[in-house]
């Protein structure tokens, strides 16, 4: 723990030199005028919000599908209120008093400044939020599934205190370059009506995006400007306490999934966990119990439907539910989001009906469920006797045969007596000749052409064409941003992906509606699928899109072209 603390207190530190500084540096800049102790409240609002609200962040975002351009918005309405605070000191100093009022501090502490910096630095920490690497995502990635333990506020708390420490020393710094200029000083009425100024262009600059064309002209002049910030953060040190610590919250339900299960051979892994996934329920009239599925073979299939991998296995759950249901068999599927557009009820049901799921599917949002029984896939299937035990179970595709052998072997531990049935008629498909899952967020990329050090997370970036490209690898030229969980394009670029396989999808979520996407295969327009026509595709929502089928698994090269604002997770293959 103390290794992820140390590494996310130097995080935050070398953040200060990272783009996403830009669009708030004029909050930082106020700090230099107003009371002595004015910096002191900027960075103890900071430290307090920013520790606070990451965590209640992750939260609200997973549980109220609040999304990040709510955060965006908020972010705008505090930078231009603070800004008119500034603008007009009667506001501040108003501000000041019902806070001083509220606390029952004596008046000397509001004139030195240091609640009106609290204020500040309150904003501040909500306006920071996205500015994260990979702890910060790990710990995020806890909170979001309601994980978040002392270590995690530990590790928030080090990198907010890290990225203080530069803000404070900037602010003095500032303090005392004015106390050389007398004349200066004698106007800090007229300074902090420039800053509040200032705060207001900043304010309205990121509401109609114009922050990130001066990103955009800020790399161009300085092309390298924050590249390998949070390098350090890539070394196997870190990457093993991640893992250390990630691997200790498994096992902390007593289920371990560390033993292999052997092909179709029923063992006890311990008592199912109860179902607790807030919903919605789907296909159900009524929320189902551990205890009502009591004497049934009960498969639990955690899945999420923009996966590919989880839709391909749908098939052969479909078969097995239509020849094993009357005989005693439940599948409850618990749908647990990789992406937040999957957290909406109405897109889990549209998804439900299209792949003609008919057993109950749960909604888990807040990966509860998820976490009950430890899991780490998608998808996963548990397979549970007429008692509740855990017998034996499966991650990712593949297994049908074996899954069936179990499901019967439980069946006639029940006492029923099975007709003699062919196996499952839904082949396994050959994973052997396609290209692998392809995770286009920074999170899990493996195969993204340019390294991870050669351009700045969650800023915009100009990326040029790459002139080769290894089997599996992808490229892409234009400004990109390269997020946690996707990419994302508001304008014109490409995207070019050498793969293996003899069918391509991806998950897109649209941003406006009037995004268009040339898709090209060697070339040349692909075949028309039902969401590619005449080589044109227009995202009209957030889901999986077919890009092409082709006869053989053999290498060839796609090449997106688009226009508009998009944002693109994954590539699968069939």
């Amino acid at each position: 723990m103390m290794i992820l603390a140390f590494f996310a207190f130097l995080s935050g530190i070398v953040t200060i030199l990272s783009p996403c500084i830009l669009p708030v540096l004029p909050i930082i800049l106020s700090g230099t005028v107003g009371g002595k102790r004015k910096p002191v409240g900027i960075v103890t609002g900071f430290i307090f919000s920013f520790s606070l609200f990451t965590l209640a962040l992750s939260f609200l975002v997973q549980m109220l599908s609040i999304s990040v351009d709510t955060l965006r918005i908020v972010a705008i309405v505090i930078i231009i209120s603070f800004g008119i605070t500034l603008l007009i000191p009667k506001l501040q100093l108003a501000l000041e008093n019902i806070l001083s009022k509220v606390t029952r501090t004596k008046s000397s502490s509001k004139r030195d400044g240091f609640f009106g910096g609290v204020i500040t630095g309150l904003s501040l920490g909500l306006v920071w939020t996205p500015c994260v690497g990979p702890i910060m995502a790990s710990v995020i990635s806890l909170a979001v599934s309601q994980q978040v333990d002392g270590g995690s506020l530990i590790i928030v708390a080090a990198y907010s205190l890290g990225t203080a420490i530069p803000m404070f020393a900037i602010m003095a710094g500032g303090r005392k370059l004015l106390n050389h200029f007398p004349k200066i000083i004698g106007k800090t009425k007229e300074i902090q009506r420039f800053f509040g100024i200032i705060m207001i262009a900043a304010g309205l600059m990121i509401g109609f995006g114009i922050d990130r064309n001066f990103q955009t002209f800020i790399l161009k002049v300085f092309p390298n400007y924050g590249t390998g910030l949070t390098g350090f953060e890539q070394g196997e040190l870190v990457k093993n306490a991640l893992d250390s610590r990630n691997d200790s919250r498994e096992m902390s339900d007593g289920l371990d999934w560390s033993i292999v299960a052997e092909s179709a051979k029923l063992s006890n892994y311990g008592k199912a966990p109860e179902l607790i996934a807030k919903g919605p329920w789907i296909n159900t009239e009524e929320d189902i119990s551990m205890e009502s599925l009591k004497g049934k073979v009960v498969l639990i299939d955690f899945m999420t439907y923009s996966c590919i991998n989880c839709v391909r296995t749908i098939p052969h759950l479909i078969e097995l539910y239509d020849k094993y249901e009357k005989y005693g068999l439940e599948i409850i599927a618990v749908h647990s989001p990789e992406f937040p557009f999957e957290r909406n009820e109405d897109n889990v049901r549209a998804a439900i009906k299209d792949l003609n799921i008919t057993w109950p599917v749960v909604q888990d949002n807040d990966f509860s469920q998820w976490n009950s029984y430890n899991n780490r896939y998608w998808p996963a299937q548990f397979f549970i006797d007429k008692d509740g035990e855990i017998r034996y179970f499966h991650f990712g595709e593949g297994g049908y045969d074996e899954a069936e052998q179990v499901i019967r072997t439980l069946l006639q531990e029940n006492g029923v007596e099975l007709e003699n049935q062919e196996k499952s008629g839904v082949l396994d498909q050959s994973i052997t000749q396609r290209t692998p899952e392809i995770y286009l967020g920074y999170s899990r990329s493996k195969y993204f052409a340019l390294s991870e050090d050669s351009y700045e997370r969650d800023s915009l970036t100009l990326f040029e064409k790459e002139e080769y490209l290894e089997v599996d690898q992808w490229s892409i030229s234009g400004e990109w941003i390269i997020r946690n969980d996707f990419i994302e394009i508001d304008g014109e670029g490409e995207l070019e992906l050498l793969f293996r396989g003899k069918d391509l999808f991806i998950v897109i979520e649209p941003r406006d509606d009037e995004s268009n996407i040339s898709v090209e295969i060697n070339g040349k327009k692909p075949q028309d699928t039902a969401d590619v026509i005449n080589g044109e595709l227009i995202p009209n929502s957030s889901r999986l899109y077919h890009l092409g089928s082709f006869s053989s698994p053999f290498e060839k090269l796609l090449t997106l072209k688009i226009s508009g604002h998009v944002r693109l997770f994954t590539f699968t293959f069939g």
